[in-house]
């Protein structure tokens, strides 16, 4: 018998693929709990939005801290609510060597781009990139965190297409809505992989 699968979930920005875990958790689609939500921003809409659910919020700053300790600091919070995988929903901060070892193969990362393409870019810019390249297709990528940033094991891949007259914003929102989706399954594929 296979148990719930417990998330954290790091983010730094609005969560809106967490929004899409919520409702899949809710509509017995996805069988998981969201343990915790942490951001490193006071003010990010993803902590009010744990909030909304009842789910435990922390703010952790990173501010006078190196690496290891906010790391270290976030480490702490996830133990004590013994989750099993941790999601990084818009996480703007690159995780150290040592907390990627300590949560080896237990976090996975949601990049806006078909990876390896446009590894290491972020948000609109990523978006831009596809557009200046007259790419026709796009997409989002559900990795694996290791200490190599946007290096790690790919799960599960969402693709969609790019159309003329795309901007870098019509391309975020189509990507977007690809990642709560392709969340989803790849939480379902990693409770296949670990029972």
């Amino acid at each position: 018998m296979s148990t719930s699968t417990k998330l954290g979930v790091l983010g730094s920005t609005k969560g809106t693929d967490l929004q899409a875990i919520i409702d899949a958790i809710g509509q017995k689609m996805l069988d998981a709990t969201i343990e915790v939500v942490i951001s490193n921003s006071s003010n990010a809409y993803i902590l009010e939005r744990a909030e909304n659910h009842n789910i435990p919020n922390f703010f952790v700053s990173h501010l006078d801290k190196n690496r290891d300790e906010f790391d270290g600091e976030m480490s702490a919070i996830l133990k004590v609510y013994e989750v099993d995988l941790i999601l990084l929903i818009g996480f703007m901060r690159i995780l150290s060597a040592k907390f990627c070892r300590e949560w080896k193969d237990r976090i996975l990362n949601v990049h806006p781009s078909l990876l390896p393409k446009y590894a290491g870019g972020m948000d609109t810019n990523v978006h831009e990139e596809v557009i200046k390249n007259k790419d026709t297709e796009t997409g989002c990528t559900i990795h694996y965190v290791t200490d190599k940033v946007d290096n790690g094991p790919i799960l599960i891949q969402k693709k969609c297409s790019v159309d003329k007259n795309d901007t870098s914003y019509s391309l975020k929102k189509k990507v977007q809505a690809l990642e709560g989706i392709a969340f989803i399954d790849a939480i379902k594929l990693f409770q296949k992989e670990i029972n």
